[in-house]
């Protein structure tokens, strides 16, 4: 199909409208079918008369656009009339608009342009085609700026019929540019997904009327309103408080800042061509005439569309709040690319947060579609960058002469992104499509690896962002952690390259080299970073990576792990990991035999800990463990995002091990049920929507006894471990096993 998309035939002030009056060649009581494609340069929402085509936003999200540009489809039939307009409502996106900490922007064009075709087939067998030409025309329209970063702006005073009346005209639009090769949607669209009403509406110590919706979130307000034409509401959005008003300078150069000029009559505002990360919202110039806020405002929460199947709670409230965090914040970072932040002049898909989060996403939500969809921008951009996987996908920064203040190299984790991913999603689902279709990508990181080796099998040279975001390291430096950064790049070089070779032998492919690779690099690990069972750097992240990625000898493996445990000790069992150490520390002390210092660990309440922010009230991850300190204010870091999931990798601990829900082999048709009793839990339960039905376990304390219930699914097996016992093999149905504690 090639695509002809048309843009405006002048500079506008505003983001553009475009529309299409159409004749039906048969009554519409003839109509069988109407699909209808469209897609932009920016984001786009499409109209038949006035009324939204479908419910999906962001149209048609962001890719890779240099090699490929997406589209979206649904069928219109029931919205069309004899006589109807085909609308269409340009915004910059991330095509056009700002992107990044150094205010980039127009990155891939320098102007937006729309695509629509529309397919009716009529009872008779007749089909009829309307697609953009140079037949359209376009106008300015009550849309007067939009952007992701900075917020939305609508003029009512300006609405008129452009959208479901023939008489209004416009200009002549232009031929823009041509796509041989758009692609449909892989992943789930974005969404509107839930409304919150407001929890609390105050005035704040400044006079500024505030709203707490209880929940960070991502999306927009909405709100319904009449008052006096011209007047205008201004919305502002902030995740936390500081001293009892919005705490803004987290969002950095970002406005996140809506604005609506009332009409006059009832007006509707949803700012649905942009979206903002918040909790709280200031709101001025609410009319006094107007019903009062409470009744007038909620939240929308937007997302990629994707199936929740996970789930956990527990005896601990505490706990149960911490999963619900990870939760809210792997859905308000989904939103068409895996982000680290959805707030602030950033929302870039940094591959180091989906490299250790995947596992935990995958149990969450089915993401098979939605990473396979990245996946696929990951190997583009590798390939557009000779061979090297970017810290940020879709790569932004290339087009950067500074490449954002960073050094274009190979990094350990981030680039790991292609590799762990892939690997993950066939972990979580059993499709071996995947790991086919990005085994390329995956192979190529391995060689890049390979050939940053010094000659002894240690990658200890080059940029490394490390255990980014240690607990030690100051506040304006990141990367300054406590483990040796070449220790963490040769461990994650040997995961890395141990996994695609495992993959490599999915596939039926040759696997020996990267066995091999791996050996070497493994050997090299112990001899030049272990001694005696110590590892160099002597810090609880080295432990981790070396245990859990088995990088040590069986006499060291139980030197390491008592070393891990007095570690954590001496730290008050307080955290002492940043992005690498964390997602995997408790199953290094579990598995050494120190599940009793895992549980400390994971039910501490004093920063820095899991739940220490639970304690403050946050209702999604942090950056930073203290991105908000105990006295109520704001991390002095420039980098202090409260809604990044990185570190709620954790939650896969608590499906694994404390719910005890774990694949024997992947896609969980085999299945081990081993929960972890400890940390005074008295009762944990987890749930996962498997290809084959749902798994449930619970489990339940009675005095020293514990008593596990699970469904197994048609078709699926399961060996159930519980203290006390032997392992029970089960086959489908409800089962109930006794041990003692």
């Amino acid at each position: 199909m090639t695509a002809v998309f048309i843009a405006a035939s002048t500079p506008t002030d505003a983001p553009p409208r475009f529309r299409r009056v159409v004749a039906l060649d048969r009554p519409s009581t003839e109509i069988v079918s109407a699909s209808l494609r469209w897609s932009a340069e920016g984001i786009v929402e499409a109209s038949i008369n006035g009324t939204p085509a479908s419910d999906q936003l962001l149209v048609p999200g962001w890719t890779a656009y240099e090699r490929r540009l997406r589209y979206a489809e649904t069928d219109v039939a029931s919205l069309l009339s004899d006589r109807f307009v085909l609308g269409l409502q340009l915004a910059d996106g991330w095509y056009l608009g700002r992107l990044g900490w150094r205010g980039q922007s127009h990155i891939y064009g320098d102007r937006g342009a729309v695509f629509a075709s529309l397919r009716i087939t009529y009872r008779d067998g007749h089909t009829q085609t309307v697609e953009t030409d140079e037949t359209w025309e376009w106008s300015e329209g009550p849309v007067r700026s939009a952007d992701l970063y900075d917020g939305q702006t609508v003029d009512a005073t300006l609405s008129d019929d452009w959208s479901s009346r023939e008489g209004a005209t416009g200009a002549h639009v232009v031929i823009a540019s041509r796509h041989d090769e758009l692609e449909p949607y892989l992943a789930p669209p974005v969404r509107r997904t839930q409304t919150i009403p407001p929890e609390r509406v105050w005035t704040s110590p400044s006079g500024a009327t505030l709203v707490d919706f209880g929940q960070n979130l991502v999306g927009f307000v909405r709100f319904r309103v009449r008052g006096p034409r011209g007047a205008e509401i201004v919305v502002r959005h902030a995740e936390v408080l500081e001293h009892g008003e919005l705490a803004t300078r987290p969002l950095r150069s970002a406005c996140a800042t809506d604005r609506y000029v009332l009409s006059g009559g009832d007006d509707v505002f949803e700012p649905t061509l942009t979206f903002h990360g918040f909790r709280y919202a200031g709101i001025t110039g609410w009319p006094a005439s107007a019903p009062p806020l409470e009744e007038s405002v909620e939240a929308v929460v937007i997302g990629s569309d994707m199936r929740r199947i996970g789930r956990f709670s527990c005896s601990d409230p505490l706990l149960s709040r911490l999963h619900e965090n990870v939760v809210w914040s792997m859905r308000g970072n989904f939103v068409d690319v895996p982000t680290d932040c959805p707030q602030r002049d950033e929302r870039l898909g940094w591959t180091g947060d989906i490299a250790v989060f995947a596992d935990t996403a995958s149990f969450l939500f089915d993401t098979h579609d939605f990473l396979s969809d990245w996946l696929r921008d990951v190997a583009i951009e590798q390939d557009l960058a000779g061979g090297r996987v970017p810290h940020v996908v879709p790569d932004i920064l290339k087009y950067d002469p500074a490449y954002g203040g960073l050094p274009a190299t190979d990094t350990a984790i981030w680039g790991d992104a292609a590799v762990w991913v892939p690997w993950a999603v066939w972990r979580a689902y059993g499709d071996p499509d995947v790991l086919e279709r990005h085994f390329a990508s995956m192979a190529a990181h391995a060689d890049r690896i390979a050939g940053l080796l010094s000659p002894t099998g240690l990658w200890d040279t080059g940029f490394q962002f490390g255990d980014w975001l240690d607990p030690a390291a100051p506040p304006d430096d990141p990367a300054g952690a406590r483990a040796d950064r070449g220790v963490v790049a040769t461990a994650c070089a040997y995961r890395t390259l141990s996994t695609v070779a495992r993959a490599a032998e999915v596939l039926g492919e040759d696997s020996q080299r990267f066995v091999a690779l791996a050996g070497h690099v493994r050997e090299a690990f112990r001899a030049h970073y272990v001694s005696e069972g110590i590892v160099e750097s002597d810090c609880v992240t080295v432990y981790a990576l070396a245990l859990v990625f088995d990088l040590l000898t069986d006499a060291d493996r139980v030197r390491a792990g008592n070393r891990l445990a007095d570690l954590v000790a001496e730290s008050g069992y307080r955290i002492a990991t940043g992005f690498a150490g964390t997602p995997f520390v408790l199953d290094a002390l579990a598995d050494t035999g120190h599940a009793d210092v895992a549980f400390r660990l994971l039910m501490q309440t004093e920063s820095p800990s899991w739940l220490h922010p639970v304690t403050l009230g946050a209702t999604t991850i942090w950056e930073r463990w203290d991105s908000l300190l105990s006295d109520g204010t704001v991390n002095p870091g420039e980098m202090t995002s409260f809604n990044h999931y990185a570190l709620g990798a954790v939650a896969d601990f608590l499906h694994r091990r404390i719910a005890g829900i774990a694949p024997l082999i992947p896609g969980y048709r085999e299945i081990s049920i081993a929960p972890l009793i400890g940390g005074g839990l008295t009762w944990a339960e987890g749930s996962l929507d498997s290809r084959f039905g749902t798994i449930r376990v619970r489990w339940k304390l009675d005095g020293d006894a514990v008593r596990l219930d699970a469904d197994i699914p048609p078709g699926c097996t399961a060996v159930i471990k519980l203290p006390g016992r032997e392992a029970v093999h089960v086959g489908s149905g409800r089962h109930a096993v006794t041990g003692a504690v």
